[in-house]
């Protein structure tokens, strides 16, 4: 297929684009972006990748992209699709991605950020000391394979049990904190054993851990409701199931290339290897998911611990004043079972979300009480030395998007490209400059993850919010970050 979006996009309005249906798609492809977006996307293989997923048994809908698209494994980043479970739909790992359940989790003080700027370094300091972050990083908790079925089964609930937080933090995460389908059982041993010592660790990549400051807010009733303010000091953990999760989606691959061809299901990318949902070898997949998925709850659970310690550490400030609470918790690499309306009917399906964030409406069920009338959080991170959103779901997602926006600012350029143009120490010494205090342990991995690599997220917000897909509430500006 053609990659030019002359010849491939249909424009719908300034903010949708379509992929007529062609070939074997089963449904047409489409695109939520500005123009200048949509360029980008059509440079890479993004629009092959959409109608590719447009071929999946059971499909329905459309094939979507979110505005921070761009090329993945199988699936692009930013690709959502959702199968007909009744009607032989399929589930396919390439459309959850390898960090399973990788996600963000906001969270909120009781401070304002101006009287502490002058200890920012200090703050950073602790947080780089209680946080373990780069490749292979372990943290203090040891478990054995009992305790890791314990976290498989119980996620953030797992871990405010054994005393890393409480009831309250997990009122407002996706889920309660925990997804109710894993068989802990599953996870290979290789799986447990890369998982067994890296509780509370960011990793690598562009997982971070920043200390921001709230200088918009664009929704006061929404943001009132989440607890936030103008100057408010806040954090933000993106981190996700780290090796473990990669080792379950590295297990299942190989299981559902064989099950694909049991089925005798033909895809045009093997990349996009799957099986009927319903199927034993699709229950089995989504288990070992579910199971991952809660490993990446707990971990975030873990470390919202580990910043209350260190925020009374680094600046003396006690739980009490310091006030750190949940706003919300949400992943962007999962696939979901949810009831949608589709051609006029509520259908049962799996909701493949692979960067990209579920956004339910105000009333929804599955909004957490304190959130109901106004609509659910949504956590978009920038990249370093930019900006962070905090959005809000709405019934255009719900009734266009299966519930679903962007995740993040989305990369228009590789690792290698990236750290190629600029040395990480130079740019740690660019971000101080700007007020921005940088901590890590790999000066390479902070030069791949250079703001310049990625795409304008206050664009791909723009986007999502002039599609109606989700709302704008509230921005924040970084002051701090640890980087793996």
């Amino acid at each position: 297929m053609n990659s030019s979006p002359a010849t491939v996009f249909t424009k719908i309005d300034d903010y949708r684009f379509e992929i007529p249906r062609r070939g074997d798609m089963r449904v047409p492809g489409r695109i939520i972006a500005t123009e200048r977006l949509l360029k980008k996307i059509g440079e890479e293989r993004v629009a092959q990748q959409i109608a590719n997923v447009a071929c999946l048994p059971g499909i329905v809908g459309w094939s979507l992209a979110m505005p921070d698209a761009h090329w993945g494994y199988g699936f692009p980043v930013g690709g959502v699709a959702a199968t007909d479970i009744d009607a032989g739909g399929v589930i396919s790992p390439g459309g959850i991605g390898f960090d399973i359940s990788c996600g963000v989790r906001l969270l909120r003080t009781n401070l304002e950020a101006g009287p502490l700027k002058a200890r920012v370094p200090e703050l950073m300091d602790a947080l780089f000391a209680a946080v373990p972050s780069g490749v292979g990083s372990e943290g203090r908790i040891r478990l054995d394979a009992r305790g890791m079925k314990g976290v498989f089964e119980g996620g953030a609930r797992w871990a405010a049990s054994a005393g890393f937080g409480d009831e309250e933090d997990l009122r407002t995460c996706e889920d309660g904190g925990r997804l109710s389908g894993a068989d802990p059982e599953l996870p290979s041993e290789k799986a447990v054993a890369r998982g067994k010592d890296q509780l509370g660790t960011l990793g690598s990549g562009n997982h971070f851990l920043e200390v921001q400051e709230i200088d918009e807010i664009y929704d006061a009733k929404a943001a009132a409701a989440f607890g936030l303010f103008k100057g408010q000091l806040v954090a933000s953990v993106h981190t996700g199931s780290r090796g473990c999760g990669y080792q379950i989606c590295e297990d299942s691959l190989r299981a559902m290339r064989k099950a694909s061809q049991r089925h005798r299901i033909s895809v045009p990318d093997p990349q996009l290897a799957c099986a009927p949902f319903s199927s034993d070898e699709g229950k089995e997949y989504f288990a070992a998911m579910c199971s991952a998925a809660n490993f990446a709850r707990a971990n975030r659970q873990v470390i919202t611990h580990r910043v209350r310690e260190a925020f009374e550490r680094g600046l003396g400030i006690s739980p009490k004043d310091h006030g750190v609470r949940v706003v919300y918790d949400v992943c962007h690499n999962i696939a979901k079972v949810e009831t949608h309306e589709v051609g006029g009917r509520k259908v049962k399906v799996c909701v493949h979300r692979k960067g990209a964030t579920r956004a339910f409406p105000a009333g929804h069920p599955e909004v957490p009480e304190p959130y109901r009338a106004v609509g659910q959080p949504v956590l978009v991170p920038g990249s370093m030395g930019t900006f962070t959103y905090v959005l809000a779901g709405t019934q255009e997602a719900m009734s266009e998007t299966f519930g679903t926006t962007c995740h993040g600012a989305g990369r228009m350029m590789s690792r290698t490209q990236a750290a190629k143009q600029v040395h990480g120490g130079d740019l740690a010494r660019d971000l101080k400059s700007q007020g921005i205090e940088v901590r890590t342990d790999s000066y390479r991995g902070l030069a791949e993850e250079a703001p310049f690599a990625y795409k304008d997220v206050s664009e791909v917000v723009e986007a999502c919010h002039g599609s109606g897909i989700s709302r704008k509430v509230a921005r924040m500006r970084p002051l701090g970050v640890v980087k793996g």
